[in-house]
């Protein structure tokens, strides 16, 4: 099942086990159930430590199997076969529930030791899906240290029948105890807020009491980072604080830009970005989000739970969102056939037909992704022709079951109530209306800053976008932006990265001039 290069490096993790483990399979006769035995085969070949048994008759998943200590049921649980994007969580699991420690803070760590209840998560993913594997990671490890949480990873192509039931249409879904949890990419933070009713609160005393910041950036994507490390490496006394570290790069598969680097994916960036910031002492409160901003001799950034923090200056990267069509119907149908990631939802659209709204490189490359897996997909543009690169262009016409359709306006998202079934547009050239019959849409149509909640305190662009001069000072003295919230041009890694150094170097300039005698 694995090849021997995979089978080397395993054998090389699994030297870190503490404590032996033992695999328990539920299989029938299934072709699925001889590879998931095949895999497990290949797994207890390379660790003494770990045994195999077979339990048949016990009442789950086939084929599924799981990952317990000697004598204990962890309730750790894959059903199918974690390849792909899942195998690192297979890794992890094994590691863990084998005692070797987890790489995560050690107050996150005492937080999950000390969760009161009884939590039984059952996250259905796509091997395909580059945010699934973060999300049963977290709840693996919720589940390897503490009884009363329990995770079965689900392979929505394997269970397709569940998947149907459910109504699933948007990986990773998450349910708890039987009731739907939440859908996409969640850090254990983000999951344990949810959760443990009295964490924001506890968050809330701590943040109030951290002493007055020299630079506190507000957001932990690429500019954020190398705005926070610039800071760093000058001694002063840097924050960040990120509703989640990485920003709108987890999201992103395929970079082929990133100048040095021939090619790598988003996750795999942004977990570089948040090491390279960790290296440094930089105060990093992840899984927090600023309501308002009230500038003065002294900055406050309000967060959500009610918590207020200091600095001299602020440097705000909060970056941008998927840009919705805000059409009737996206909303209601948002997980249930509206979709924005083509990488994670595409595989649950098999043999189905599917739009893409919108012509630029990113809704061509989606339409091309999609173009392998769906039946159909049909790309709609707003404008007369498509605008992206014209090889991608080549490529999405040399494709026999995709159609382009352009000068066309996507006016409602049809359903029945439970799931997207079409989606009406108009002609802009005849104003005539059409209906496709559709079992899902995905919307690749650009960003919209994340500027909501500074609205009236610096000065914005008719786009939304916070308007910066030469050296990121805004409208506000003592308050720097940078990266795609900002009028900076061209919305890419590499620029916003620039432009987070650069902002961090204004407001250190900011805080020698402000600070020095008269």
């Amino acid at each position: 099942m694995l090849d021997d290069n995979l089978k080397t490096q395993l054998k090389a993790y699994l030297e870190r086990l503490v404590n032996p483990i033992e695999l328990v399979a539920t299989v029938d006769d299934s072709a699925a159930s001889a590879e998931m035995m095949a895999l497990l085969n290949d797994i207890i070949a390379q660790s003494d430590k770990i045994s195999l048994r077979e339990d048949n008759a016990a009442a789950v998943r086939k084929p599924s199997f799981a990952v317990n200590r000697i004598g204990e049921d962890t309730g750790v649980r894959f059903a199918g076969l974690p390849m792909g994007h899942e195998f690192t969580s297979l890794v992890l699991a094994l590691l863990q529930v084998g005692g070797y420690p987890p790489k995560v803070e050690a107050d996150v760590l005492e937080q999950i030791k000390n969760l009161q209840g009884e939590f039984s998560f059952e996250v259905y993913i796509s091997l395909s899906c580059h945010n699934c594997p973060d999300v049963v990671q977290a709840l693996n490890l919720m589940a390897a240290y503490n009884p009363g949480v329990r995770c079965t990873m689900i392979d929505g192509a394997l269970f397709q029948d569940e998947v149907n039931e459910r109504q699933i249409m948007a990986v990773p879904s998450v349910f708890v105890n039987g009731e739907l949890f939440g859908n996409g990419r969640m850090t254990v933070e983000e999951i344990l807020a949810k959760v443990d009713t009295g964490a924001a609160e506890r968050d809330a005393v701590k943040l109030n009491a951290k002493e007055v910041f020299d630079v506190l950036v507000v957001g932990g994507g690429p500019a954020g980072a190398a705005a926070a490390i610039y800071a760093a490496r000058k001694g002063i006394r840097t924050g960040v604080v990120a509703e989640r570290f990485g920003g709108q790069v987890l999201d992103t598969m395929a970079i082929e830009n990133f100048i040095s680097v021939k090619e790598t994916d988003g996750p795999k960036l942004a977990a570089g970005l948040e090491q390279h910031v960790k290296s440094y002492d930089v105060d990093i409160m992840n899984n927090q989000r600023g309501v308002k901003l009230v500038p003065g001799a002294i900055n406050e950034v309000q967060l959500a739970n009610g918590a207020i923090l200091r600095s001299k200056t602020v440097l705000i990267a909060t970056g941008a969102r998927w840009r919705e069509m805000n059409v009737p119907g996206e909303k209601e149908y948002r997980g249930k056939g509206v979709a924005y990631c083509p990488h994670c939802d595409g595989p649950l659209f098999k043999g189905k037909r599917v739009a893409v709204i919108g012509g630029g490189n990113s809704g061509v490359e989606a339409a091309i992704d999609l173009a392998g897996v769906v039946e159909h997909v049909t790309l709609i543009e707003f404008d007369s022709q498509l605008r992206a690169d014209a090889v991608l262009q080549k490529k999405l016409y040399s494709l026999t079951n995709v159609s382009v359709i352009v000068s066309a306006q996507t006016t409602e998202v049809h359903g029945d109530g439970e799931k997207m079934n079409g989606l009406s547009y108009k002609d802009r050239n005849t104003n005539e209306m059409f209906r496709l019959d559709l079992a899902g849409v995905f919307v690749q149509i650009g960003l919209v800053p994340n500027t909501d909640w500074l609205k009236g305190t610096v000065g914005l662009s008719n786009r939304g976008e916070i308007e910066v001069d030469a050296r990121g000072q805004t409208s506000v003295p003592g308050v720097f932006a940078a990266g795609d919230v900002t009028t900076v041009p061209f919305k890419q890694i590499i620029i916003a990265m620039g432009d987070g150094a650069k902002a961090s170097l204004g407001a250190f300039d900011h805080l020698i001039r402000s600070s020095a005698p008269a």
